[in-house]
């Protein structure tokens, strides 16, 4: 069981630590640092508060900033404005869960409260168990328990941190996204594709990890490649890779569908209180009472393509302006991991990169060493992903974000090249050494 396991459990001491830690510093710097004014999303409280309301405000209200607010009014509210449909519902449903626990203390606390004291601890929760799931994923992908334990502590370590603790999904999502893979590295197709759909729900990003399925699926198909019955073995290829994507892209189509039903469909708007009304003329939020919005209309109507280019203006090159070079220059220490990460191991298993990760090597004998750590072939997927994703991200989104916020994503470069910093032993590895450490040298 994991628990007796001694490098998991510093792991999950070392995520408390972190954790703590940043809960810490952020309602201390939230109380002594002015909050930036900025035109973010910021409703109105329709409930009074009273003193413990204003408690759990000062110590959590750091965590209810920018995106978190979007989160918060949604797991309230519901979906009321147009631009909300841009935050998956998967991390709002958490927060309602989380929400009924405390219900008991309602009469104390509003639910404003309740819902912050349920950002704290929900993402606290997900945060370690997504570090301990890394850990697992490291030591399936890599056969190096000592990179794969670096690797969890970096990642508790990682700038996206605050993100990890704030009302984000990205704790909730990286550890269903990192338990998805590890269940796929243990053969686990079905658990695997289930826990991948439940993380479709929570981020859009989760589309993409439907090329680890298709990847492991083409995998299988051509290491049992017979001449006996080709064609069945390629019709059961066919249907699961159409399967996968099917699964996969359920949650996200549903949940156009419910936008549509809301915004396109007549009669289906639902009272809204005056408050949030005034606040939509204010601002000029779309409300589903108001017109039909030119997305309904569309061939294939989806809102989040309209949302991302309307209210976001994220599109092919949209983000490359003069002013935006600090910006870039904030990304350019991933981009260039990522890049050298991706050179490396090009260059060193070419022939493994040229069959796509279906056939490792000419010469069937060396299968018989397979390489440890970040050179393990095992690697070519995640780092194709990783590159795939900021080469989107540099191209289409907002280029700061490969930094800061998607960096909670366990997809995301920054945690895939991790053991690539590792890759040589550092000198004060070696004074860190346990009992459950292979011994110096095991991995170079």
């Amino acid at each position: 069981m994991w628990p007796q396991d001694p490098s998991r459990k510093e792991v999950l001491r070392f995520a408390v630590s972190c954790r703590i830690l940043t809960l810490m510093l952020q309602a201390l710097f939230n109380a002594i640092i002015p909050d930036h004014h900025a035109e973010a999303f910021s409703p109105p409280r329709l409930a009074p508060s009273g003193f413990v309301d204003q408690l759990v405000d000062g110590l959590l209200g750091g965590l209810s900033r920018w995106d978190a607010e979007h989160f918060l009014f949604i797991a309230e509210h519901g979906y009321l404005y147009e631009h909300n449909f841009a935050f998956f519902p998967g991390f709002p449903l958490a927060l309602m869960v989380g929400t009924e626990l405390l219900r008991p203390l309602r009469g104390l606390l509003s639910l404003r409260s309740c819902l912050l004291i349920s950002v704290a601890s929900l993402n606290f929760l997900f945060f370690m168990l997504a570090a301990v799931a890394l850990h697992d994923l490291g030591c399936l992908v890599l056969h190096c328990p000592r990179q794969a334990f670096y690797a969890a502590l970096l990642f508790c370590l990682s700038p996206a941190n605050v993100f990890l603790a704030a009302g984000y999904s990205e704790a909730l999502f990286a550890l269903l996204t990192f338990s998805a893979m590890g269940q796929l590295e243990r053969g686990r197709v079905w658990t695997s594709g289930l826990l991948f759909a439940i993380a479709t729900g929570v981020r859009s990003n989760g589309l993409v990890s439907v090329g680890f399925l298709m990847h492991s699926q083409c995998q299988g198909f051509f290491s049992s490649l017979t001449m006996l019955n080709p064609l069945r073995q390629l019709f059961k290829l066919m249907a699961s890779l159409f399967l996968s994507v099917f699964t996969l892209g359920l949650p996200f189509a549903l949940f156009q569908y419910y936008a549509y039903t809301q915004f396109c469909l007549p009669g289906s708007a639902r009272p809204i209180p005056e408050p949030l009304v005034q606040l939509a003329v204010d601002k000029g939020y779309r409300i589903a009472e108001g017109n039909e919005p030119p997305w309904c209309f569309w061939d294939v109507p989806l809102i989040y393509s309209y949302i991302q280019d309307v209210y976001w203006n994220v599109g092919f090159l949209k983000y490359y302006e003069l002013r935006q070079v600090p910006n870039f220059l904030l990304a350019a220490p991933v981009t260039i991991l990522v890049v050298w990460a991706t050179w490396t191991y090009v260059t060193t298993h070419p022939w493994l990169c040229l069959t796509l990760g279906l056939q490792r090597s000419k010469n069937n004998k060396t299968l018989e060493k397979p390489d440890l750590g970040f050179l393990s072939p095992k690697v070519f997927v995640y780092l194709v992903h990783a590159a795939v994703l900021l080469l989107f991200g540099g191209l289409c989104m907002h280029v700061q974000l490969s930094l800061p916020g998607p960096q909670a994503d366990p997809c995301h470069p920054h945690h895939r090249c991790h053991p690539l910093l590792l890759r040589h032993e550092l000198p004060a590895a070696d004074k860190l050494h346990r009992p459950w450490d292979p011994a110096p040298g095991y991995c170079l």
